[in-house]
């Protein structure tokens, strides 16, 4: 058990680095917060004794771990997501451009494009055995998968997710797989955040989005579940 503090604590690194894509430090913290940077400190010593966040490299700065995004995106749904966070013109603009895609191929195509620019990460859905994914410049343009070896296990978890989806019965309404909590791909570095929605096409459809574990999980949780609303209207 952790703290109502340091559970604060844990969900300002998790946001702030999602923000700025770089390690959180205690000062950043305490004027958050109004304590001491020491008090952060100590606070923090405990998240990372517990495996709830990390040091990277040198930097005097921490950063969440896998276990660190999963307490977060437990709480948040706990919280039912708290569904204020899409504002209603991000709403609007799925809504309307399903409504007035015309054939449900386009509607699923349009979904898809406003979840790329909206989360700024890859998205997809599925209609029957068919998998529209768009996005793939925004993905690969994260500075997660600068690397070699980044790459090439993203390209790994795009090339085999088809097959997983096809083959995956998931029964929650949102499903979040976090880093190496992925199904395929567990060395990606990658989130896998997808929603269930009644489609006449198939049993199984899908919609969701792929980017790397550091994320908005909060907007992007709720967008996803939108689209998936806006699909199902559109569609049933």
């Amino acid at each position: 058990m952790i703290s109502q503090r340091q559970e604060d604590i844990l969900a300002a690194i998790v946001e702030h680095y999602a923000d700025v894509a770089s390690p959180v430090g205690s000062v950043t913290l305490a004027k958050l917060f109004n304590v001491s940077p020491a008090t952060i400190r100590a606070e923090m010593a405990r998240l990372e004794e517990l495996g709830f966040i990390m040091q990277p490299h040198t930097s005097a700065g921490r950063v969440p771990t896998d276990k660190g995004y999963r307490a977060y995106v437990n709480k948040i749904s706990e919280e039912k997501l708290g569904l204020q966070v899409v504002t209603p013109r991000s709403h609007q603009m799925i809504n309307r451009r399903v409504e007035h895609a015309g054939e449900p191929v386009q509607a699923i195509k349009s979904a898809v494009q406003s979840l790329v620019e909206l989360t700024h990460n890859a998205a997809w859905a599925t209609m029957g055995t068919t998998v529209y994914l768009r996005g793939l410049e925004q993905l690969f343009a994260q500075p997660e998968f600068m690397s070699g070896e980044g790459i090439q296990n993203l390209g790994y978890l795009i090339d085999n997710m088809e097959r997983w989806l096809r083959e995956a019965t998931l029964n929650e309404p949102l499903s979040v797989y976090i880093g190496r909590e992925n199904p395929i791909g567990r060395g990606s570095n990658c989130s896998l955040i997808i929603s269930k929605f009644r489609s006449p096409y198939s049993d199984d459809s899908y919609v969701g989005v792929l980017g790397p574990t550091r994320q908005n999980y909060r907007s992007v949780m709720n967008l996803v579940q939108r689209t998936a609303d806006s699909l199902e209207e559109a569609l049933v």
